[in-house]
């Protein structure tokens, strides 16, 4: 499976912070709240410091748009760490601790 080529660029990526629980009931806007800013921006960095539970279908979600565009995960909290770690996707993904960090990669 090849990966699509990156659009770097000196623009500043959109920044989104979800709030809460994320399953496939609560995707839907969180979905479009990442396509909103891809169509304005080169990629997107997603603050998962606020995310306190997410489940398979949020992993999907991430992995699609990882293939679709840059995406930069930062500040992650526990829960997140834990799920990106158990299935081996923080060695697929970008993730940073800070949206700093993030920014400037």
């Amino acid at each position: 499976m090849s990966t699509p080529e990156r659009r770097l660029s000196s623009v500043p990526l959109a920044v989104i912070a979800p709030r809460g629980e994320f399953d496939l009931d609560s995707l839907p806007p969180l979905q479009a709240q990442i396509d909103a800013a891809l169509a304005d921006n080169t990629g997107v960095i997603l603050d998962a410091s606020g995310i306190t539970f997410a489940d398979s279908m949020f992993l999907k979600l991430l992995l699609t748009t990882h293939q679709r565009t840059d995406l930069r995960i930062a500040a992650p909290s526990e829960t997140i760490e834990r799920l990106l770690a158990v299935v081996g996707a923080d060695a697929v993904l970008c993730v940073y601790l800070t949206v700093e960090q993030a920014q400037n990669a």
